[in-house]
């Protein structure tokens, strides 16, 4: 029997999975291992590459980021970077987040301009181990904000360890709404520390649906600690499109919306 040829998104995972693993890959043993032509593989790498997700090098092909991915830049650079994309994102959680609604924040360069946009909706009960976060959301509207107790980080105010998470532990909320370091197809939802992944972790176990606040550079980018799977989120807020095996993917999930900021413009969440 002829072994059946793999759709084009099966040889983008395979490719992108790769170079997860181990950084690079090269045309010849991909086109091997799915029993393709070379030709066809550095099509799919030219493909890739026009999305953001990979750089082509002579004979293959490598991750944009891969020896920058196992670290993340200081908490006010991450503010400068992508400003507009993330406070088009933040412009979007209002509408996502009524007036006595119940959220925890984790802490995030995309979450701390989340704040900012949700100082206009009142009678919150918010939860954050971030300092700025708590301020924000603290100064105006009627909240009750609570702020963890534990070690400070001074690069961005942000609070974790064990005391942390117990007391988020006190709280049941409707949204948990998670800044992340990366999104990928077959790891999920990533981040650069294991505390703030935990912390993550603590707050989604909390809440009755997850909401991830990503720009577009954070679908493919490298990190190295997992958070959840993307079947464990219920809502994706972007500024534009995710490349098309990520969409594809995401409508697997019937739980799992994701909106980006022409669409909500449009007025359509579908």
């Amino acid at each position: 029997m002829a072994r059946r040829r793999p759709h084009s998104s099966e040889r983008h995972n395979a490719i992108l999975t790769k170079l997860r693993r181990a950084g690079n890959c090269s045309v010849a043993d991909i086109a091997d291992e799915l029993g393709v032509s070379r030709e066809t593989i550095r099509r799919d790498i030219k493909g890739l590459e026009r999305e953001g997700l990979l750089r082509t090098v002579h004979g293959g092909a490598v991750l944009p980021d891969f020896y920058e991915g196992l670290h993340e830049p200081a908490f006010r650079e991450r503010m400068r970077q992508q400003a507009d994309e993330k406070q088009a994102i933040a412009g979007m959680v209002p509408q996502h987040v009524a007036p006595g609604d119940s959220v925890m924040l984790d802490s995030g360069s995309t979450n701390l301009y989340a704040a900012y946009a949700l100082e206009g909706v009142s009678d919150l009960l918010a939860i954050t181990n971030n300092t700025e976060i708590a301020r924000s959301l603290g100064t105006g509207g009627n909240n009750q904000v609570y702020l963890c107790g534990g070690h400070l980080r001074p690069d961005d105010g942000a609070v974790f360890g064990r005391s942390a998470v117990r007391f988020v532990e006190q709280f049941r909320v409707r949204k948990a709404i998670l800044s992340v370091g990366a999104i990928a197809v077959d790891d999920g939802i990533l981040d650069f520390s294991m505390e703030e992944a935990e912390f993550a972790q603590a707050i989604m176990a909390r809440a009755d649906s997850v909401v991830v606040v990503a720009d577009h550079t954070k679908f493919g980018r490298q990190a190295p600690i997992r958070v959840c799977g993307l079947e464990d989120v219920h809502l994706i807020l972007t500024d534009r499109p995710p490349p098309h095996m990520f969409a594809n993917y995401l409508a697997k999930f019937e739980n799992c919306q994701l909106v980006h900021a022409a669409m909500e413009a449009a007025g359509s969440t579908t």
